[in-house]
């Protein structure tokens, strides 16, 4: 019969390995495991930035193709602009024509304002010779022809200081309470002059953020409409990765709580750094388009998961760039504490601001060549 030590000793030496192994796994999970939870189920995600036309009409230059970084502001794509810019010349003119039309009607005011002023001298007069008249009439130093005559030109005088009065009162309502910038017929040529400014401004197409361009559709020659897709801009700031975690594992998850994410693009070697951003109101089953429905039929529990939205560090960022739909494993360190409600995200873009700047410096210079007084 053999001699069984030595299966014995490769028993004990077997089980002192699995139990050495377990210890090992016992005091990794105890220090480490236990405050990490992690997920291979996770992708890069980013803002994709559309880039429509404000108006419609016929693309003359594409300046921008797939892959290209721009910076914001940058000229995408020019539309066909010659319609554009004769509509701009006529409201121009028009709002020049509109300044003098008014300066007419502010001078038109103080005509009638000094007219006014000349029947009421008038009015005068004729009162005073009228009395003079009476006085001598009734002293027979005159004829009754005379004094009524007197009369009848203090009666003519007063019909014509009605008239004036009239007429400044016209002159007083087109003009009355505003000053020429702020009259309405101006302000009308203004918005006309505006609409066609950035009309044309608008044949210009640029960049809202800085970022790659992908998707580019649109070709030289184009008819396009407002809203047509031409192309995307990925902003390489505002990438985030979305891990979708069991549920199981959320319980010590908070917002804020530090990230060590490894991408498979770039492996081992380098290690992203994020924090927790926020989480999703809803699994992805919820979202999806056509959501399950456990209330019918037989019921198999699926464990579900929910995306957690990771910010990255936009310095390693800057070193390693990301891409859309990479995949990444990431680990939350749960032993931070975390916040419960995630803040307020702003984005904003300044690219079309300029426009507002030059048609109000426009305006101002057609209203300083056109204005002969302030009104």
């Amino acid at each position: 019969m053999p001699d069984a030590n030595p299966r014995k000793r490769r028993l004990l030496l077997l089980a002192l390995v699995f139990s050495a192994a377990g210890l090992a796994y016992g005091v990794h999970w105890f220090w480490h495991g236990r405050h990490h939870e992690s997920t291979d189920d996770a992708y890069v995600a980013g803002n994709v930035v559309g880039v429509t036309p404000r108006i419609g009409g016929t693309v003359v230059a594409v300046m921008a193709d797939n892959t290209d970084f721009v910076r914001s502001g940058q000229i995408l794509a020019r539309l066909d602009d010659a319609d554009a810019r004769l509509a701009l010349a006529r409201a121009s003119a028009d709002l020049g024509e509109a300044v003098r039309q008014v300066n007419q009607t502010f001078a038109g005011r103080a005509q009638q304002d000094a007219n006014l002023a000349v029947k009421q001298r008038d009015l005068d007069r004729a009162e005073a010779d009228l009395a003079r008249r009476d006085l001598a009439f009734a002293a027979q130093a005159v004829s009754r022809e005379e004094a009524e005559h007197a009369r009848a030109t203090r009666d003519q005088t007063r019909a014509e200081l009605n008239l004036a009065r009239a007429q400044y009162a016209a002159a007083e309502a087109m003009v009355g309470g505003t000053s020429l910038a702020a009259h309405p017929a101006v302000k009308q040529a203004e918005v006309r002059l505006r609409e066609t400014y950035l009309a044309l401004g608008r044949c210009i197409i640029r960049a809202q953020e800085d970022g790659q361009i992908a998707r580019r559709s649109v070709q030289i020659g184009q008819q396009v409409s407002a809203g047509t897709p031409l192309m995307a801009i990925i902003p390489q700031a505002q990438i985030w990765v979305d891990a979708n975690f069991k549920e199981d594992q959320l319980q010590s998850m908070g917002i804020g709580q530090p990230v060590q994410l490894v991408s498979d693009l770039y492996g081992d070697a380098v290690m992203f750094h994020g924090k927790v951003a926020g989480f999703s109101p809803g699994t992805g089953s919820v979202f999806s388009l056509l959501p399950p429905q456990n209330a019918s039929g037989n019921w198999i529990k699926i464990v579900q998961r929910l995306p957690v939205r990771i910010a990255l560090d936009p310095a390693e960022l800057g070193k390693h760039p990301l891409r859309l739909g990479l995949s990444m494993k990431a680990t939350v360190e749960t032993a931070t504490p975390g916040a419960a409600q995630a803040g307020t995200t702003h984005m904003e873009t300044h690219v079309y601001d300029e426009d507002e700047k030059a048609v109000a410096a426009l305006i101002r210079g057609i209203l300083r060549t056109n204005q002969a007084h302030g009104g």
